[in-house]
């Protein structure tokens, strides 16, 4: 098993984690970077990894700081299936 921190180190934004297991990925959260202008710059950076190869997001909760990235990722090639509470689909609805 690998454990990857793609966002939110060294900040409180941004958190997406992507664990791996016999090529089996998922991502943990697809949050967006708020706050400096150097952070909300890092939200056009690419994933350090494709998108394609993921194979579901798993979200921990609502804020933007943890789902916010989804169009992103959606755009740049995600199209697995995304995990949540039913209180945040109703929300996103």
């Amino acid at each position: 098993m690998k454990i990857y921190f793609l966002g939110g180190a060294g900040t409180v934004t941004g958190s997406k984690t992507v664990i791996e297991h016999n090529n089996f990925r998922i991502l943990i959260d697809c949050g967006l970077y708020q706050g400096i202008k150097s952070l909300r710059e890092l939200n056009r950076e690419p994933l350090s990894i494709s998108p394609k190869i993921i194979d579901f997001v798993l979200l921990t909760h609502g804020h933007l700081d943890h789902c916010g990235w989804l169009p992103k990722l959606v755009a740049d090639g995600f199209n697995g299936k995304i995990f949540c509470t039913r209180p945040q689909k109703k929300s996103q609805d």
